[in-house]
């Protein structure tokens, strides 16, 4: 599947075995989407990096303890692309957020359109947008965490990778970890450039032989062994 970067993109079907992936972050809490974007697509957006117009603000890991690297909140408006795939990928992950609240025991559900969400959010006080860049350098690497940023968190959210592993860097992997009350485990996600993750942002239903248990996940990027490595994250809800 191969998308343009511009609104013209807009009836693009976004064609993957949806019911697979859902399985998939039922039982752990992420799901690849293999080549989500073209290389030419992968590179435009890398290049982004060096620019300084089209953020709202810069985030230099290391002063505030998360990690080692860099990263960019987006402006808004987005660019195109990644205007584009935020509304796409949203109505298909609402779905299993509703259930996973309803599991859960939440009240919260979440509109089919990703436009009333964000008007949810804005009301709350959450306006400023979320999507955000990041680069890598050798030796960087990202804190286990969870994107979380207000009363109102949509529970999964989508990295991209631009870069590809072996060419332009080594290491790198993305990683995430689940805990509960009675196991803790970890992934490490491979991804190829132009792969993207779906993935929890804080917490998931698991079913077991008590029946469902909360499962608190984070995610994280272990270090860069050499090279130089750009990711796309898209968050659904915004930040205040």
């Amino acid at each position: 599947m191969r998308i343009k970067a511009g609104r013209e993109s807009v009836m693009a079907p976004l064609t993957y075995d949806w019911v697979g992936m859902e399985s998939s972050l039922d039982a752990y809490g992420n799901a690849v989407l293999p080549g989500l974007l073209a290389t030419e697509q992968c590179d435009a957006l890398a290049a982004l990096y060096s620019r300084d117009e089209g953020y709202r603000t810069r985030i230099v890991m290391a002063r505030h303890g998360f990690g080692r690297g860099e990263y960019k909140y987006f402006a808004y408006p987005l660019p195109p692309l990644l205007d584009w795939l935020r509304h796409a990928l949203y109505p298909r992950l609402v779905p299993i957020a509703n259930r996973w609240n309803r599991q859960l025991g939440s009240d919260t559900q979440y509109p089919g359109e990703l436009d009333v969400f964000l008007d949810r959010c804005h009301q709350a006080g959450q306006s400023r947008p979320t999507p955000l860049i990041l680069e890598y350098g050798e030796g960087d690497y990202n804190c286990l965490h969870q994107d979380l940023y207000g009363e109102h968190v949509f529970p999964l959210q989508v990295a991209l990778l631009l870069s590809e592993p072996g060419r332009d860097f080594a290491g790198g992997e993305f990683v995430m970890t689940e805990l509960s009350s009675n196991r803790q485990r970890a992934d490490v996600v491979a991804l190829r450039q132009g792969d993207a993750v779906v993935f929890t942002v804080n917490q998931r239903p698991s079913t077991g032989q008590r029946g469902i248990r909360r499962v608190a996940m984070r995610h994280g990027v272990s270090r860069i062994l050499s090279g130089r490595r750009h990711t796309v994250g898209l968050i659904f809800h915004d930040s205040r």
